[in-house]
Order: C-alpha cells, then structure tokens, then sequence
C-alpha cells in the first residue's frame, strides 16, 4: 500500500478522532459556566412566569424584596443537563438557599413528571411557556442558574450544569458571598 493510497482512507478516522478529542475536551470544561452578563451588580428582573399546575405559587417580583439570598434556575425536562445537575440542586435547597425554579419551554405533564420523580428542589416554580421570562434574565439555554443577594441585585450568573465541582468552587462560594441564610 502506498501513502498515496493511504492517505484518502486514513483522512475520516484523523477527522473523527480530531472532533472526537473537541468533544471530550469541552466535556471536561466544567469551570467555564460563569458567562458575563449584564444582568451581574443590577437588580434582578421582574419575573411574572405561569405557576406549573400542582406546584403552588410562581415566583415574582415580591420574592426579590425578600432579605435572603436567592437562587433562579432555569431549567426543563428534556434537558439531559438538567438531570445532571438535580441532585445539586437538592442539596442546595436542603442546605443553603431558596430556589427559584422556572421550567422553560417545556410541556406542563413533563415538567411535572420531572420533579416527581427527581424530587422538587424549588422552593417556588414558574413555567414559562414562551421563553419570555428566560429573554429577560438573557438565558441562553437551559441550565442557567442566577445568584440573586438579599438586595435583589444579581450577583452570578451560571451556564451549563451545576456539577460538584461547580457547586464546590464557584456557587456555594458566591452565594458566601452574597450573604447566605
């Protein structure tokens, strides 16, 4: 066989194996969540989302007026990451803040059946349907978490899923710093 030969055939597997190398790279980035945002030092916006049937009251501007910290999660059942990041959001509401859940873009049974069988983390759960709730926070996707002070003011915003590191080095770190309960 010549290189001639070889090289045509050789050019898909040094291809997949290239993308296949981007992928688990980018897997490995958990650090990187904490996009910029304009939202970051200016109050939280009004959030007026739908209530999710069957799981009391939607969270909306008078949650903000509370002096607590707080967490807003956007969040949806069909996204594998949020399942992911689940069990750190239980921990988080059993042992450090409220959660603000708002479902985005979702079926109502789904997300319902989502929280049933993952449990509810969410002190408070909001649906909203459209995505407008999501336009203002300047969500990208889902997972997006927010960390609102005691003021109202947004202190951090977080893309992608909470992992334990994450939750470790970056959201239990500045919800200490916005003054946790």
């Amino acid at each position: 066989m010549t290189v001639r030969s070889f090289l045509p055939a050789a050019i898909p597997v040094i291809a997949f194996t290239a993308v296949a190398a981007l992928f688990f790279a980018a897997l490995q980035r958990q650090d990187e969540g904490g996009l910029p945002s304009n939202l970051v030092g200016k109050p939280a916006p009004t959030i007026v989302p739908d209530s999710l049937e069957g799981f009391g009251r939607a969270p909306n501007a008078a949650d903000f007026e509370t002096p607590k910290v707080k967490l807003v999660n956007f969040w949806a059942s069909w996204c594998a990451p949020c399942r992911v990041e689940h069990p750190q959001l239980q921990w988080l509401a059993e042992n450090r803040v409220d959660i603000l859940g708002i479902n985005y873009k979702d079926e109502p049974r789904q997300a319902a059946d989502f929280l049933t069988e993952l449990g509810n983390p969410f002190a408070k759960t909001g649906a909203d349907p459209e995505g407008r709730a999501a336009l203002q926070w300047g969500v990208y996707g889902v997972p997006e978490t927010f960390i609102v002070d005691a003021d109202g003011i947004v202190r951090l915003r977080w893309a992608g899923p909470i992992t334990r590191n994450v939750l470790e080095n970056h959201i239990v770190p500045a919800i200490d710093a916005a003054g946790s309960r």
